[in-house]
């Protein structure tokens, strides 16, 4: 066929509004979500919104606070602060990763004079590098908690 001639074929088709269709895609691992129900003792009932979400490589974990096993909020900062951060260790397991797959972490806390207590636990959950952080005073949080943690974690 001359280039004259499929010139003139792809003009034609391209008139009469035929184009040309690609192949679908297929579903790459970075489209698929995997939803991790959160994992909380005193919780009676399912929450409303999942532990948290895998999308590709990347784990997104929600907002968790550290309850004792009967819901009550812990007497002491430190102890608060091992219940949180437990937390997002169990979730991390859940998903098959680690403390040492998180990147950000981020705390709101209810008083921010607890921020040396926080540290002197969270440097106990990791072994290497510490992910990015922020440490924000967030007012009164539920429950009366002293400290809720959202983080994000990339798998190695």
């Amino acid at each position: 066929m001359t280039i004259r001639r499929l010139f003139l074929a792809t003009c034609s088709l391209a008139l009469l509004g035929c184009q040309p269709q690609a192949a679908p895609e297929a579903q790459t691992n970075s489209d698929v979500r995997e939803y991790i129900t959160p994992r909380s003792p005193s919780d009676g009932e399912v929450a409303p919104f999942s532990g948290a979400v895998r999308v590709g490589e990347t784990l997104y974990l929600s907002g968790t606070i550290g309850r004792m096993p009967d819901g009550s909020i812990a007497e002491t900062a430190e102890e608060e602060a091992r219940l949180v951060l437990d937390n997002v260790k169990g979730t991390l397991e859940s998903a098959g990763m680690t403390m040492e797959d998180l990147v950000f972490v981020q705390i709101y806390s209810s008083d921010v004079s607890d921020y040396d207590a926080f540290n002197g636990v969270y440097r106990t959950y990791f072994e290497q590098e510490f992910p990015a952080r922020a440490f924000i005073g967030a007012g009164t949080l539920l429950f009366g908690a002293r400290f809720e943690v959202q983080s994000i974690a990339v798998a190695r």
